[in-house]
C-alpha cells in the first residue's frame, strides 16, 4: 500500500525534475544567442534584452543588470495575471537567466562582435533564443521580460498564437531602435523579430504536433488492448464493412503523439495484423492527456 500511496508522488517528482531541466537547457542555450551574438551587435528584436541593448547604449547600466531589474518586474506582472505556477517557473528561469548572463560577463568579457559577418551572428542571435522561447512555452514558462506580456495578450484577446502576440508587442523596441542605433542595426533588428517570430511558431507546432489515427481492421482487440494498456490512451472503434468485399471490418480511431504512433505501428507490423492504418498531422489537440489541451 505504501508503494501506492508513493507512486503518484514519485511520478509528480520526476515531472517536475524533468520540466525544470527543460528549462534549465532552454535558458543555457538562450542566454548563449543573446550574450555572444544579440548584445555586441547591438541587435533589438523586442524583450528585455532588446530593452536591454537600449539600456546599455543610452544609459550607465550595463546591459545584464537592466535585464535582472526589469525581468523582476515583469515577474511580479506575471504572477498577478498569469497564476502561480507560470510564475514559479518564469521567475526560476529569469534568476538562471540572469546569473549566466553575469558569469558570461565576467568569464567571457566581450569588447565586441565575434565576427565581422553582421548576417552570420544575425543567424545564430534569431536561432538560438527562438528555439529556447519555443520549448519554455511548450512546458509552462517563459524568459520572463515582455514573453510575460505576450503571453497576458494571448490568454486575454483574441490572438491564440503566442508567436503573433510577441510579434506585436516587441514591434515597438524595433521601432525605437531606429532613433538610437544606425539604420543597418534597425533593419536587422526588424527581419531578425519577424524571423524570430515564425521560427518560434514553427517550432512549437513542431513539438505539439501529433497523429490522428485511422485504422480499419479485422480483429479490434489488440489493436485496442495495446492503444488503452500499453501506451495509455483512449480509442474508438465502430464495426464497418468492405465496399469491395462487403465483409465486416472494424474502424479504430485514436490520437497519438509521434512516439506512440511509432510504437503502435510496429506494434501492428510484429502481430502481423491485417489493419490498413492511415495518419494525419494535427497540432489541434484538445482532451484529456495532452498537455495543450
Amino acid at each position: 500500500m505504501d508503494t501506492n500511496a508513493e507512486s503518484p508522488m514519485q511520478n509528480k517528482v520526476i515531472e517536475y525534475v524533468k520540466q525544470y531541466a527543460m528549462i534549465t537547457l532552454s535558458i543555457s542555450i538562450m542566454s548563449v544567442g543573446v550574450y555572444f551574438f544579440k548584445f555586441p551587435n547591438n541587435f533589438v528584436f523586442g524583450g528585455v534584452t532588446g530593452m536591454a541593448a537600449l539600456a546599455a547604449k543610452l544609459t550607465p547600466l550595463s546591459a545584464s543588470a537592466f535585464s535582472s531589474a526589469a525581468n523582476m518586474i515583469l515577474l511580479g506582472v506575471g504572477l498577478i495575471f498569469l497564476g502561480k505556477k507560470f510564475a514559479m517557473t518564469t521567475g526560476y528561469a529569469t534568476v538562471v537567466m540572469s546569473l549566466e548572463l553575469m558569469a558570461l560577463e565576467k568569464i567571457c568579457p566581450l569588447r565586441g562582435p565575434l565576427s565581422d559577418q553582421p548576417m552570420l551572428d544575425l543567424l545564430f542571435a534569431i536561432a538560438l533564443p527562438a528555439i529556447a522561447s519555443a520549448l519554455l512555452f511548450n512546458v509552462g514558462a517563459s524568459s520572463g521580460g515582455t514573453d510575460v506580456i505576450a503571453l497576458i495578450v494571448e490568454k486575454y484577446t483574441h490572438i491564440h498564437n503566442v508567436a503573433v502576440a510577441l510579434f506585436l508587442t516587441d514591434l515597438f523596441m524595433v521601432i525605437a531602435a531606429c532613433f538610437v542605433f544606425d539604420l543597418y542595426t534597425a533593419l536587422y533588428s526588424f527581419v531578425g523579430l519577424t524571423v524570430k517570430s515564425l521560427v518560434i511558431d514553427a517550432v512549437l507546432e513542431k513539438i505539439k504536433m501529433c497523429k490522428a489515427i485511422l485504422i480499419v481492421c479485422d480483429d479490434r482487440k489488440p489493436i485496442c488492448d495495446f492503444v488503452m494498456r500499453k501506451l495509455v490512451r483512449g480509442a474508438t472503434y465502430t464495426p464497418c464493412f468492405g465496399a469491395y468485399t462487403d465483409k465486416p471490418h472494424y474502424i479504430i480511431y485514436t490520437t497519438l503523439t509521434r512516439r506512440e504512433a511509432d510504437q503502435l505501428q510496429d506494434f501492428i507490423h510484429k502481430q502481423h495484423l491485417n489493419a490498413f492504418m492511415s495518419m494525419l498531422s494535427t497540432t489541434e489537440v484538445f482532451g484529456k492527456g495532452f498537455n495543450h489541451a
